[in-house]
Order: structure tokens, then sequence, then C-alpha cells
């Protein structure tokens, strides 16, 4: 997510906002890109693979859509925890699948100088 206004044509860190705590991107809290600009930053890639890899809830949910992948999957979603932004919650806040949670905690491990790795039991 970008912030408002900000010049889509020179795109700085400062600009990019992660789509489920709305942090900005900086040197300490790593990002992972999705499609159309959606990203999640370290702490709630960590937050969701938590939840959904080291969990693994059986239970499909109704489906919803990925903010990263932009599918409508039936599996277990993430979305950030109620009061983290007031004004995108329940059905309006957005989702992470199961799917990109992995894809993207393999991809934000990879790179070294990140230093963030999945979390651990």
């Amino acid at each position: 997510m970008r912030k408002p206004g900000c010049n889509e044509d020179n795109v700085q860190m400062s600009d990019v906002l992660c789509d489920f705590c709305m942090q900005t991107w900086t040197e300490e809290r790593p990002m992972v890109e999705g499609h159309q600009g959606s990203c999640i930053c370290g702490d709630c890639l960590a937050a969701a693979y938590r939840t959904l890899v080291m969990v693994e809830s059986a239970v499909p949910e109704t489906p919803s859509k990925c903010v990263l992948c932009l599918e409508l999957r039936s599996e277990p979603s993430w979305h950030a925890p109620a009061g983290t932004d007031p004004l995108r919650t329940g059905d309006d806040a957005p989702r992470i699948c199961r799917r990109c949670v992995r894809q993207s905690a393999a991809v934000l491990q990879k790179v070294a100088e990140f230093g963030w790795r999945k979390p651990t039991a």
C-alpha cells in the first residue's frame, strides 16, 4: 500500500505502508510486496505465520480475497487484530492466505541482511 499522495513515478521506501498494520517500510521493518503494491511487514508476517502455518487450522473459511495474490481462496486467512486500523475491520480488513504467508516467509528469510526468520515453537 502506498501513502496517499505519494509520487507513483518516484516511490520512496517511506511511501510504502504495510497493508495490515499501516506502518512505514524502514530498514528495520522489512516488507514483502504482493500484487498491485500490496505489502506485508515482517512483524505482521510473523503473526500470520504463527496463526496459519504453526497452528495449521484445518477448517476452511468462507472464501476471502488475499491482498497479496488477489485470489479468492477458501483456505484459512489472516488479518491484523482489531484496533490496528479502525477503518478497516471485519469484512473490510485486508487478508492474507496461508499460501502467501508461506511464500512470503520463504522470500523474506532468504534476504540475509534483513535478519528475519520464520517463527519457531
